[in-house]
């Protein structure tokens, strides 16, 4: 669909008052940590969040923004507002974001006992001395807060919140949701206080009322007042919705904006709802009730990326704000395109939750959009490209996987004359095109869905299916550049992350032994129904492979050598769910086990103190390592002379026949290569702009992707 949008849309782009601020629409980019803050890479964060208000983001906010030192969230990562060098760093951040037409937000906390403390050296702080149940945040005992630390850190907030609106912020937030210093004073599982500040709801929730007070105080028609809550009826330290809805009655005089989520840190997948857990906008079971009770604005999240259903939820009152954080990073542009009918163009959060996992262990990437993050550290644009400056050299990419099409759409993007995209399949995907079949991840394959969307716009881009390539025919294809995209297979040998050998009496052609592209790529089963799925990969493949199979009715037990099946989707959200759904089907988990030998009607096994065990079982899948499908790149460079006689100027690789990666990081490595193979090498990537360099200037005009005119926007309103 293309035209500008209808009617069924418009009140998407209604504004909305939040106190003494106009909200110029209802899309609204909420606080979320990217791995890079706003203090101490302000370049960098200024970057990638000015470019979703240049999308169309109504209003953009940072991520947490300790209000003192004994919030030290390390090694999460967080901004600080505590001195001029961060007033400083903040008010540039809000000129880039402002002058896009987008309100700034600025998300002030504490989390109290979940600090870690590791800067900072200051002992963690919270209601009462009880560990924090977020084990993977803070490993200290907390100090029971005396009277005078309570006025310290609600006068922290107080002169945080005056620090915020001198840097510029619009919206000025009491953060309390995912488990942080307000929650814990609300919550009766962490306060265990005889004071003023615990015992009944009312003394629980005083804390957070003086604060809210105090900041509404300070910033009184300067700035909005926002609060954020989580509402978590799953976790011990969760507080239920009848308890949100009594605060909220409580304190709506002194809030003009509720942001409202669900979950905390210690069961962060009810937050994250990844999608092969979550329907999109889950949330809204709980958040509905908390609108009812509140006569102020609401804003919620619920990986909402269907423009359909944002407007009904506006429309019918469900939410007035539609509340955005892996949708914005997906896609920074989300409401520029709603607003020109461009739906076919918007990248649609798959829900995988890579942008969590990233941001709390070093930098942002997303799986649909390589360039999050990298906006100001690489100068790119989610929807600019520099052209490139040979467009006539034709390339041809073998590998129709996310990394091989991901370099072809940035070839065409950046205009070049002729690009083939070659697979051996009959469809695009790669490996998705089999990961997507497996319970619960065909949301997975909008990664596919929208490379083929916009390939097919591109009419230098030509996809060539059913075509298996040898030397030979690279060599007579014509083209100029190759690109092998070829991926990566699971070994069939079970070499493994514990041995770097292969698995006794494991091979291929074995009946007894598959892998997972065998079982549901080429359709072949286990000679019985005992199947003993083997997870080194401790991730979702081994789970994955559990469930497809017991979907069939084969009875997986699912043997891991680390502490837990799929240990890795802790930080994804997957894995607790899909654990207890294969054992409900009957499935069995046998953890700390290496796997020995392979056997018919067996397996050898040992446990971590080398004592041996075995297992009967049919078969065996081996989830243990996958290996570059790298054949074909390094028999092409074997013979140079015979590439130049050939006319072929280059072969480079990208994605899985690099090295088999996560995801997001196969899509930016095909990005990067579509961005730079006219660089001086581009086997290497450039070398990162510092974080002082200046802003980057991104390209625009004939050829650089979408720009305002493209939209039919206009210039972008601004509202203050």
């Amino acid at each position: 669909m293309s035209g500008a949008a209808g009617s069924r849309y418009d009140v998407l782009f209604e504004p909305l008052e939040i106190g003494p601020r106009t909200l110029p629409n209802r899309f609204y980019q909420v606080p979320y940590l990217p791995g890079f803050t706003a203090s101490g890479r302000p370049r960098v964060s200024a970057a990638h969040r000015a470019v979703k208000a240049e999308g169309g983001w109504g209003a953009v906010c940072t991520e947490w923004c300790m209000v003192a030192p004994d919030a030290d969230p390390a090694p999460e990562g967080a901004s600080t507002l505590l001195d001029d060098a961060d007033e400083r760093n903040l008010a540039s951040w809000c000129a880039q974001v402002q002058a896009h037409g987008a309100l700034a937000g600025v998300e002030l906390a504490h989390d109290g006992g979940n600090a870690g403390g590791e800067l900072s050296r200051w002992p963690a702080i919270a209601p009462s001395q009880l560990r924090s149940d977020a084990w993977l945040f803070s490993e200290a005992t907390p100090k029971a807060m005396e009277r005078a630390d309570i006025e310290r850190v609600q006068a922290a907030w107080a002169a945080a919140a005056e620090r915020a609106v001198r840097a510029g912020f619009d919206i000025v937030y009491v953060y309390g949701a995912a488990s942080m210093l307000p929650m814990q004073f609300l919550s009766p599982f962490t306060n265990k206080r005889d004071d003023a500040y615990g015992g009944s709801f009312e003394n629980r929730a005083r804390f957070w009322l003086e604060t809210l007070a105090a900041v509404s105080e300070t910033v009184a028609g300067r700035a909005a007042v926002a609060a954020r809550i989580g509402v978590d009826e799953l976790g011990p330290s969760g507080i239920g919705v009848e308890e949100v809805t009594r605060l909220v009655g409580l304190a709506d005089e002194l809030v003009d904006l509720w942001d409202v989520n669900v979950g905390g840190l210690a069961n962060s997948a009810m937050d994250l709802t990844p999608s092969r857990v979550f329907e999109e906008g889950y949330s809204l079971q709980w958040t509905a009730r908390i609108k009812a009770a509140t006569r102020k604005p609401l804003v919620t999240v619920g990986r909402l990326t269907n423009a359909d259903l944002m407007a009904d939820l506006v429309r019918q009152g469900k939410i007035d704000i539609v509340g955005a954080a892996r949708p914005s990073i997906a896609d920074p542009f989300l409401p520029r395109k709603v607003r020109a009918g461009r739906f076919e163009d918007i990248r649609e959060c798959i829900g995988s939750n890579h942008c969590a996992v990233k941001a709390t262990t070093g930098h942002l990437g997303c799986s649909q959009n390589a360039t999050a993050g990298e906006e100001h550290r690489r100068g790119w644009h989610p929807e600019r490209f520099a052209p490139l400056a040979d467009p006539s050299r034709p390339v041809m990419v073998i590998g129709a996987g996310p990394a091989g099409l991901e370099c072809a759409k940035v070839l065409g993007r950046r205009g070049a004359e002729l690009v083939h995209v070659i697979d051996a399949a009959a469809e695009m995907g790669g490996h998705l095109s089999w990961f997507g079949r497996l319970p619960g991840f065909q949301p997975w394959l909008r990664l596919i869905d929208y490379r083929r969307t916009q390939i097919e716009k591109l009419p230098a881009v030509t996809f060539v299916p059913g075509t298996r390539l040898g030397p030979a025919e690279v060599l007579d294809y014509g083209a100029a550049v190759v690109v092998c995209a070829t991926g990566s297979r699971w070994s069939a040998d079970g070499v493994n992350l514990l041995t770097h050998e292969p698995i006794a009496g494991a091979g291929e052609g074995l009946p007894h032994v598959l892998t997972p592209e065998q079982i549901v790529l080429d359709g072949k089963r286990p000679p019985g129904p005992r199947v003993l799925v083997y997870d080194c990969e401790a991730y979702l493949t081994g789970l994955g492979i559990a469930q497809f199979l017991q979907a069939e009715g084969w009875v997986p037990t699912v043997v891991t050598p680390v502490h837990e099946a799929g240990a890795h989707a802790f930080h994804t959200g997957e894995g607790p769910v899909m654990r207890r759904e294969i054992a409900a089907g009957g499935g069995r988990f046998a953890h700390g086990l290496r796997l020995e030998a392979v056997e018919p009607g067996g397996a050898r096994l040992e446990d971590e103190f080398g004592a041996g065990v075995e297992l009967e079982a049919d078969a065996v899948v081996l989830v243990t390592q996958r290996l570059s499908e790298d054949g074909l790149y390094r028999e092409l460079l074997a013979d140079p002379g015979r590439l130049a006689a050939a006319g072929i100027e280059a072969v480079y690789r990208a994605g899985d026949c690099v090295a088999p990666r996560l995801l997001p990081d196969a899509v930016f490595d095909g990005h990067r290569l579509g961005r730079e193979i006219d660089g001086p090498d581009p086997r290497w990537p450039l070398p990162l702009r510092p974080d002082d360099a200046p802003p980057p200037r991104y390209p625009d005009g004939p050829g650089a992707g979408i720009g305002r005119e493209d939209l039919g926007l206009g210039a972008p309103p601004v509202a203050r």
